[in-house]
């Protein structure tokens, strides 16, 4: 089986754990902090347990043998085909540990950073080895939603993005590859919009906060949970992409530019979105629904497995 290091076991690194072990990988769990790793080991444990009950994963406890505590960073990357790196979000971090991991690494192993808004050129430059180095960004719990972006720097070799692409594939992810560099990559810069204009429709008293989650958890959430964005106005004009923008441009524009240069995240506006927001900001109660979220992830990961294909 192919080999994968995981370096860094918060919750990002054993869900990625969790995604490469059930689909026959062989795992290397490592983190800087003692016994992180092997509470990781147990969480992905239930992890596994939970997909298995959705019939996402076959055997638990077999895919659960798949992963190893390794002793040291050393042990961790001996061998294996990719890294994926899930340490601490700060450039001086990750510098230093893609410096350790290009000294140790197997010079055939691709270098990749979970990440959710460093480019890759920026921790990579000095590198001996900085032709396999990428970013590998995914989405939060990575072993319920598939998407994984992968980012290279410009000197990244394109055998390297290849090599990525093959291996997050075949671990059930859906990998898209970035042409250029994007702080925020693309998911986030998508979300980034959305919560930006969400944030001033609730300020300027358009609607309330609960109305606003409404209209994406029960409008456009339904559709773009099997289509994107451009499949979806696809639809929304006889003539397809092209009809649409020739009928809703203008219109789209003037909305766009409406809320152009008008602050989103301001003081103001989350106290009123806290004032109708009645349930407390407590971490017990958000650990609770992250355990509801992710179970319903995995139903509709589920039921979309299980779906058929689109007609073309």
């Amino acid at each position: 089986m192919t080999a994968i290091a995981i370096v860094g076991s918060g919750l990002i690194g054993r869900a990625w754990a969790t995604v490469f072990a059930s689909h026959g990988f062989d795992v290397a769990l490592h983190d800087a902090v003692p016994g992180v790793a092997k509470a990781a080991r147990a969480h992905i444990g239930r992890n596994l347990k939970e997909l298995s009950g959705f019939g996402l994963v076959d055997d638990p406890a077999e895919a659960l043998k798949r992963i190893r505590l390794a002793s040291d960073l050393a042990d961790c990357l001996k061998g294996v085909a990719l890294v994926q790196e899930s340490g601490p979000e700060t450039v001086e971090a990750k510098t230093a540990l893609f410096a350790e991991m290009d000294a140790l690494a197997p010079p055939s192993a691709v270098l990749s950073s979970s990440t959710s808004f460093i480019v890759a050129s920026v921790f990579s430059e000095g590198l001996k080895g900085r032709a396999r180095c990428l970013v590998g960004h995914p989405v939060n719990p990575p072993h319920l939603v598939p998407i994984v972006e992968i980012a290279p720097a410009p000197w990244t070799a394109p055998q390297a993005v290849e090599k990525a692409r093959r291996i997050y594939e075949k671990a059930g992810q859906v990998p898209i590859v970035l042409r250029k560099e994007s702080p925020g990559f693309v998911l986030n810069r998508l979300q980034a919009v959305l919560l930006a204009e969400a944030f001033r429709i609730v300020g300027d008293g358009i609607c309330s906060p609960r109305d606003l989650d409404k209209t994406i958890r029960d409008g456009l959430g339904l559709r773009w949970a099997f289509m994107g964005p451009l499949e979806t106005i696809e639809l929304n004009a006889p003539g397809g992409i092209p009809d649409y923008a020739a009928r809703y441009s203008a219109s789209l524009d003037r909305m766009v530019k409406q809320s152009e240069g008008q602050p989103a995240f301001t003081k103001a506006t989350i106290a009123a979105i806290m004032a109708e927001w009645p349930e407390p900001q407590e971490a017990d109660r958000i650990r609770k629904l992250s355990a509801w979220r992710d179970s319903r992830l995995a139903a509709l990961k589920a039921h979309k497995r299980a779906a058929a294909r689109k007609p073309k």
